[in-house]
């Protein structure tokens, strides 16, 4: 008598000898950080209930070329336990684990549902209504292309894109490494235009936007499959033939004259910014794009150091983008690079708030946020308690007079290597950074006179006067 068939729903620590009749519906490897490998699957039965599946390494030789996404198979038992995978793909509450006497025989069965997708509703990411240690199949068409970093000594290359829905929602996606090259490969191959529809697995959901998983997520660009097809024949007309742009952000900053590639977040300089080159990172550039860098000397009493603002938070002083200065000034007639905008005038003279990095290499703090609101600022000038019997302006935090502020620009080859726009990028925030009261900021207490690397960040807390 041949055993009888158990549904996914059912399936409980209370025996091994189970037999389940399934789509493997995903399948992928997981390394850890010592190096060993196992696999992890998905499978669902005829009633559409799935479960998680662990092959661990001991039993990976035997499993692994015989395991093929999609196909339909009966397997006969396995342990079970509860479903404690940091990251989980499916509701069920246990997982299966494949043991050395499970066995598995592919059928062709034609009661199962075929492989699909299950897409997480974008306006449910926006209000928070996510598992953290969910997984979660997204699709959508790229709107925009906020950031591009490129793969550089100590950095990772990730695209950070905002994908929209057929609601018109929208959310930052984030593609790491593989991922990110598989998209900038896409999008940069002249062949590929109009919109640009992904179906992202697997994704990590996280403060209203997505990033793929380090293992098992699956990218689908423009694939001739029935979701991705459907979803872009209900686009609207002008949409489907649109490009999606890289945005300002992602295009240009000022950096003292240099010129960088269009395509990507490239340190590379360019040789003759009059003429198209193909960059050291292999991509062809047809028009560099310029970047430059503010550095301010901040002082207090005699003590000076060398400030590097960087677009965005100039951006937050002057109420326009590095790239509109520089146009405005060649619409001018301007185009020595050399030559600085009288804009940069309204960086002298202010009391701000400084959250920096040094970097002693350079000679020079990196301004990662900045606040000049002139109550704000008074508060931490009154508030800001130090330790031990320091006194409190030995902390660089404002600048008293413009005779000791000066603005000054320079070249740098290297100047990606130093913007942190391009080294913090897990979650892309706003680029404008402006503190209010009742909000948590850290500030880095940096000793103007000794400049340590090493001193600990404060975090304070400023709480609303009553």
């Amino acid at each position: 008598m041949s055993r009888k068939i158990d549904y996914v729903k059912d399936i409980n620590d209370s025996k091994e000898t189970w037999r389940l009749v399934v789509r493997i519906m995903d399948v992928w490897s997981v390394v850890n950080n010592k190096g060993i490998e196992h696999l992890e699957m998905v499978v669902m039965d005829s009633l559409g209930d799935r479960i998680q599946v662990l092959i661990r390494h001991d039993h990976l030789l035997k499993w692994k070329e015989v395991i093929k996404e999609n196909m339909t198979c009966i397997i006969n038992n396995g342990s079970v336990y509860n479903n404690d995978f940091q990251w989980k793909v499916c509701d069920h509450s246990k997982k299966f684990v494949f043991l050395g006497g499970t066995t598995m025989k592919a059928i062709e069965l034609q009661n199962i549902p075929p492989k699909g997708y299950f897409f997480k509703d974008f306006g449910e990411i926006l209000q928070g209504k996510c598992k953290t240690d969910r997984l979660e199949d997204i699709i959508g068409a790229i709107s925009e292309i906020n950031h591009i970093q490129s793969n550089t000594p100590g950095k990772k290359v990730v695209v950070s894109v905002v994908l929209k829905d057929l609601k018109g929602n929208c959310i930052n996606c984030n593609l790491w490494e593989i991922y990110g090259s598989t998209f900038l490969a896409y999008y940069n191959d002249p062949k590929n235009n109009g919109a640009i529809v992904i179906l992202l697995t697997h994704a990590m959901v996280k403060d209203g936007q997505v990033s793929n998983a380090w293992s098992g997520s699956k990218l689908l660009i423009n694939e001739d499959i029935p979701e991705i097809q459907d979803f872009m024949s209900k686009l609207p007309t002008n949409e489907q033939k649109e490009k999606p742009t890289q945005s300002a952000k992602s295009l240009s900053n000022w950096s003292g004259g240099s010129q960088y590639s269009p395509v990507e977040r490239c340190s590379s300089k360019a040789p003759n910014p009059e003429k198209a080159y193909e960059c050291s990172c292999g991509q062809k550039v047809e028009q560099p794009i310029p970047r430059y860098k503010i550095e301010i000397y901040v002082s207090n009493g005699e003590s000076k150091y060398r400030y590097v603002f960087w677009d965005s938070k100039c951006a937050a002083i002057l109420g326009m983008t590095a790239e509109f200065m520089h146009n405005s000034m060649v619409e001018n007639g301007e185009d020595d690079p050399m030559v600085y905008p009288d804009e940069l005038e309204m960086l002298l003279n202010k009391k701000m708030t400084f959250r920096v990095k040094v970097q002693p290499t350079f000679s020079q703090a990196s301004v990662w946020k900045l606040c000049d609101d002139e109550a704000f600022v008074k508060e931490i000038e009154n508030d800001y308690i130090v330790e031990d019997n320091q006194s409190k302006t030995e902390y660089a935090k404002l600048v008293p007079n413009k005779e000791n502020l000066e603005t000054s620009a320079q070249t740098l080859s290297a100047s990606g290597e130093n913007d942190p726009e391009s080294i913090i990028l897990m979650t892309p925030a706003k680029d404008v950074v402006i503190a209010d009261k009742g909000e948590e900021v850290d500030f880095e207490a940096s000793d103007t006179t000794q400049l340590s690397g090493t001193k600990p960040s404060k975090k304070l807390k400023i709480e609303p006067s009553s």
